[in-house]
């Protein structure tokens, strides 16, 4: 791999585009998802959402393609190719399950700790050395509820980001480098991450825009047209043109491709994870990887579509305005955005059904609000100019 040298309401028309906030120099984006409780509307969910090809062709568009948005966790399948481009695999002999774990944003369950436990004791790698924190973790209820009846506090194994930094420990590793500080970003490992991410992106690693992730290492950000783009490239990369460098990458993005579609309970985890729901209950078909403040990439492989004659690879970005604390907006727009693209079938939307329309219950178990998804994904050649 070699850096690159250069660089509402429903819509039937136009993307919406209300007026720009005062100050802001950026229009109100569309409603996605409205918060309906004996119906009476007590809140909505804005967003864009951004369908692209892997030449980089616009295919739908709802609010602003150009919207930047950090990557947080969407870009750990794209980071990892520093680790497979240095020929980490065949160094450490990982296995498909153990390539979709350093993907991963897991729920921190037995299952993924045993995962990347293997990868250690194979490589000489210690645990010790996991620099990304513990604060919340597990994200799985019941084995944080397991934990906390046996008094046992979560090490930085559990951590939904333990996977992505195993990879700067086996980059340096792999590189004889002192794994200290690898989490910095001055540290070859980092460095090595960034260019990764950079190639992906085909911009100048000293031109990427970066802030520092929850987990403390580097995050990037980049329009959501080009999100949508990355994970089009994921889904199916011989449909990188041939002209593109990214088509280089070609061979490491199917490598990376092909072991999260079959370790889906590894990408997020058992339960309540969308990721892994949408991906099971449509397997094959795509990769789903959300990241914090509400962001989802999902990667939508080469077939047959539901109510449209396009059977090519394409990639979709959703970002939810508000970041979606309670995860019902990502949840359901992401959903219907997927189902409106034609990828999900009706055996998939009931399989999704709790994802689709999320229902708060009262604490008698009673349906008490809904989250229901209301918008239009129309293709670009359709908008009435």
């Amino acid at each position: 791999m070699t850096v690159p040298a250069s660089p509402a309401r429903r819509s039937t028309a136009k993307p919406v585009r209300a007026a720009a906030r005062p100050g802001r120099g950026r229009a109100v984006p569309p409603i996605l998802v409205r918060q309906v409780r004996n119906g009476i509307e007590e809140s909505v969910h804005r967003g864009d959402i951004v369908e692209v090809d892997a030449a980089g062709r616009l295919i739908r568009q709802l609010g602003d393609a150009d919207r930047a948005v950090t990557l947080r966790s969407t870009v750990k399948p794209f980071g990892l190719l520093a680790l497979i481009e240095a020929g980490g695999i065949e160094a450490f002999d990982l296995e498909p399950a153990e390539i979709a774990i350093l993907a991963s944003s897991h729920s921190g369950e037995d299952l993924h700790v045993r995962t990347l436990q293997g990868i250690y004791r194979r490589t000489g790698v210690s645990q010790s050395s996991l620099a990304c924190g513990s604060e919340g973790m597990p994200l799985d209820a019941l084995t944080a509820s397991r934990l906390a009846r046996d008094g046992e506090k979560a090490g930085p194994v559990r951590h939904m980001c333990s996977g992505q930094h195993t990879v700067s420990l086996l980059l340096s590793r792999l590189r004889g480098w002192d794994p200290a500080e690898y989490w910095k970003p001055g540290h070859p490992s980092q460095i090595a991450y960034r260019a990764a991410v950079a190639a992906v992106f085909d911009t100048p690693s000293a031109s990427l825009r970066t802030a520092v992730d929850g987990c403390g290492i580097e995050t990037f950000a980049f329009p959501l047209r080009e999100v949508a783009r990355a994970f089009a490239m994921l889904a199916d990369p011989s449909a990188i043109p041939a002209n593109d460098r990214r088509a280089e990458l070609a061979r490491s993005l199917t490598t990376v491709r092909d072991a999260m579609l079959a370790n889906p309970e590894l990408i997020g985890g058992r339960h309540d994870r969308l990721d892994t729901s949408m991906m099971k209950a449509a397997p094959g078909r795509l990769i789903s990887k959300s990241g914090m403040e509400a962001l989802r990439g999902v990667a939508i492989l080469p077939g047959p579509r539901i109510g449209t004659q396009s059977t090519a690879a394409s990639g979709l970005a959703i970002k939810i305005e508000d970041g979606d604390g309670y995860d019902r907006g990502t949840w359901a727009a992401s959903v219907e955005a997927v189902r409106q693209v034609g990828a999900l079938d009706g055996g998939a939307l009931r399989d999704l059904a709790r994802y689709h329309r999320p229902v708060s219950l009262d604490p008698h178990g009673r349906a008490a609000a809904e989250a229901v998804p209301e918008f239009e994904l129309v293709p670009v050649g359709e908008l009435i100019g």
